[in-house]
């Protein structure tokens, strides 16, 4: 028995020259193992060919029957996530925002080409004081720090797969466990993974497809690195990384299980990973202690990784939105959002550049967007529409619906009054409510529980327990030490308000000399601005 290879083929002619006797050709352009020349790696303690491929498309001629056992040689994984059920610490950096993004619209966004070949994508911060450089490489080549010839790279980025972008946030869940990420590394199994991104559950797909697909997320967000220039912040340097890469994948190693006949079925993965540089500065514990560098964490909810592996392939734009959302949430309440920030983000700059002259295909995009907006309040990510500029007539119509009475008398007035009005429930949509979308916003998404960070709960609790033992007060902090201290974190005046659970004009206030913070106020303030 040989193996064969499947269509999962991607020709990336990887596993070509590494067969021992030559088993492995192209033919009508796709690549085949002739049977007879295939002796199984009998000289090698693993399939070459299998353990070189990206996608896993090698397999025995003949599929197992029966269960896969689990390997018990296995390494040791680092300590599962989610150990409460619900929510876990994550990296909350730009870096990992931005990756986010990558990996979700991949080709949508705007690439351009460098003189010397290479695609990158770039980002301002700070009001464009910083920014911060995305190139293309691949993590499995001998130099994977070199960036990819457009050709080579616009085929990755074209392969990026929205899933992907939860492999990314497991690995930014994972590093909030160390203490120097910069230097250690963590293990994650196919077992977790299954676990985290609800892969366990499905019982249309085999154990060899489930490889397969871990082991190609696994390996995306390790294929792009990060050009970091920033300016001096306070007491923090200012600091320029070359093409560091995002993740490290040092290593992959396959479980293999043998069957009576000799031939080896791959049971299961694990990846050795490590983060890159950025860690240095945006997650830096002791640094921040020192005040010379951040740790910036946030928290991800276990059900948007499940969400979001349910509802890509029918709402890729929903799933897009999510994990933007994710990161855009932190902002809190204040903060709004237009509709074409949202289009853009669910289905690329391009697409809604191009609808400016096609009214059929603006009508399909507005209902898509609607049904996009209906998928995520229905797993609790509610939007608030801005009365002024997103009335009632051009809400979507599942908004309207959801004020329908249930108690059928009830019901019966909505209805009369309904008919009596000039704008009714069932009427089409008013005229030129694309140009009215496009200038409309969203005040703020209602967020589930799962979402919200518990630092706020637990600094509370700190503080209640601390008063108990009459701990003398801290010197009250003043104006400028609270804009100094804001500004050394990175936080806006809305970011530090949804911190305190105050309103941003209270922040303002105090930073502008109105009025002092006193009591458990001034213990939270220090909490949360890192002076305790």
């Amino acid at each position: 028995m040989s193996y064969s290879i499947t269509n999962r083929c991607i020709k990336c002619d990887t596993c070509e020259p590494l067969c021992p006797t030559g088993a492995i050709q192209l033919k009508n352009d796709k690549y085949w193992i002739d049977p007879d020349l295939c002796d199984n790696c009998e000289t090698y303690s693993e399939p070459q060919c299998v353990t070189s491929c990206p996608v896993n498309s090698p397999v025995p001629l003949q599929s197992k029957k029966g269960r896969y056992k689990i390997d018990t040689t296995r390494t040791l994984p680092s300590p599962n996530l989610f150990t409460n059920g619900k929510n876990n610490p994550f990296a909350s950096a730009i870096a990992i925002w931005d990756l986010c993004n990558i990996l979700a619209q991949g080709s949508s966004l705007t690439w351009e080409l460098e003189e010397t070949g290479e695609l990158y994508y770039q980002r301002q911060i700070l009001n464009g004081k910083g920014q911060i450089v995305y190139h293309v490489a691949n993590p499995l080549a001998d130099e994977p720090t070199i960036p990819l010839k457009q050709t080579e790279a616009t085929a990755m980025i074209e392969s990026f797969d929205l899933k992907a972008a939860c492999l990314n946030l497991i690995y930014a869940a994972h590093i909030t466990a160390l203490d120097q990420p910069w230097e250690e590394e963590f293990l994650i199994n196919d077992l977790q993974i299954e676990e985290y991104l609800g892969l366990d559950k499905r019982k249309d797909l085999s154990k060899s497809a489930k490889l397969s697909l871990i082991k190609e997320l696994a390996q995306q967000p390790c294929k792009l690195m990060a050009s970091i220039d920033l300016p001096s912040q306070g007491k923090v340097k200012g600091i320029s990384i070359k093409n560091s890469p995002l993740w490290h994948l040092l290593e992959i190693q396959h479980h293999f299980q043998e069957d009576d006949g000799g031939y080896k079925y791959l049971v299961g993965l694990t990846f050795k990973v490590k983060a890159g540089q950025w860690t240095k500065l945006f997650l830096n514990r002791q640094g921040c202690k020192e005040r010379n560098s951040f740790y910036q964490y946030g928290t991800l909810p276990k059900v948007i990784l499940s969400t979001v592996m349910s509802i890509w392939q029918q709402h890729p734009g929903a799933a897009r939105m999510l994990l933007w959302l994710l990161f855009k949430t932190k902002m809190g309440k204040e903060q709004r959002v237009t509709v074409p920030t949202l289009m853009r983000v669910a289905y690329g700059e391009k697409k809604i550049n191009s609808l400016l002259s096609q009214k059929e295909e603006r009508k399909r995009l507005m209902k898509i967007f609607e049904n996009d907006l209906e998928i995520m309040s229905y797993y609790g990510i509610k939007p608030i529409f801005d009365p002024i500029t997103y009335p009632l007539e051009i809400q979507p119509l599942w908004v309207k619906l959801n004020n329908i009475p249930e108690e059928a008398e009830a019901a019966l007035d909505f209805w009369i009054a309904d008919g009596s009005q000039n704008n009714r429930l069932t009427d089409v949509a008013p005229r030129g409510k694309w140009n009215r979308l496009i200038n409309a916003r969203i005040l703020y998404f209602e967020i589930p529980r799962e979402w919200e960070s518990s630092s706020k709960i637990k600094i509370i609790q700190h503080q209640k327990s601390k008063s108990r033992t009459k701990v003398k007060s801290s010197v009250e902090l003043s104006a400028q030490q609270i804009i100094e201290a804001r500004k050394i974190r990175l936080l806006s005046q809305r970011e530090l308000a949804s911190l305190m659970g105050k309103s941003q004009s209270w922040i303002r206030d105090i930073e502008n000399g109105r009025f002092r913070v006193k009591g458990e106020d001034q213990m939270l303030l220090r909490k949360v601005l890192g002076m305790i």
